[in-house]
């Protein structure tokens, strides 16, 4: 198992591309590519009550820099353009487990390996037992009004997580959605000040 910088080992890496080149009859040009990188480790605090965690949070930032990293490079020669994030936590542990390890610790790392990105990053958690499916929500790296870019991304995950664990999510697209037409700011707009507009 790989140790992380903060004690939590990653038991697995699962890794995912969805590369879309047609959608509704039409080509898409260019492609839609979404990755996401998928890391499974053990839940310290599964079957107890611990108010404190902190612990999570820290651990979060080298887990988070691992899974970016593998995640972006899926993408090369592209760059990512929006982002979301996810955890599913085994059935012996909490919602809240996998809250405390998508916080802004977790967000700097994931717009870090993104090249940066200023707005907030769209997120999903819950509970779930092994083969779990989640929708993890999309949007733009640099401006969340951006209407074209409001996607996701679904994943089964293979035998993960177990009871005890936690499944850490982070997922990148190349661009909006194909035959997007419902208006709003474009992407070429952004302003990228505020992480909105």
């Amino acid at each position: 198992m790989a140790e992380t910088g903060a004690g939590m080992p990653i038991k697995r890496i699962l890794t995912f591309l969805d590369e879309t080149r047609s959608a509704d009859g039409r080509d898409v040009v260019p492609p839609l590519r979404k990755v996401a990188a998928v890391a499974i480790v053990d839940n310290p605090f599964a079957g107890r009550f611990v108010e404190d965690l902190s612990s999570l949070t820290r651990a979060s930032e080298a887990i988070g820099r691992e899974i970016c990293a593998i995640a972006v490079r899926l993408l090369a020669p592209d760059h990512a353009v929006s982002y979301g994030k996810a955890a599913i936590v085994g059935t012996n542990g909490e919602q809240e487990h996998g809250n405390a390890m998508l916080t802004t610790v977790f967000g700097n790392v994931m717009r870090e390996a993104a090249g940066g990105g200023k707005a907030w990053i769209s997120s999903m958690t819950k509970r779930g037992a092994p083969g779990a499916m989640i929708d993890i929500p999309l949007a733009h790296k640099d401006a969340l009004y951006v209407r074209s870019h409001y996607d996701g991304m679904t994943l089964t995950l293979p035998d993960a997580p177990q009871p005890n664990e936690i499944a850490i999510i982070a997922v990148y697209a190349t661009r909006g959605r194909p035959n997007h037409r419902v208006g709003g700011l474009s992407a070429s707009e952004i302003k990228g000040q505020d992480g909105l507009i």
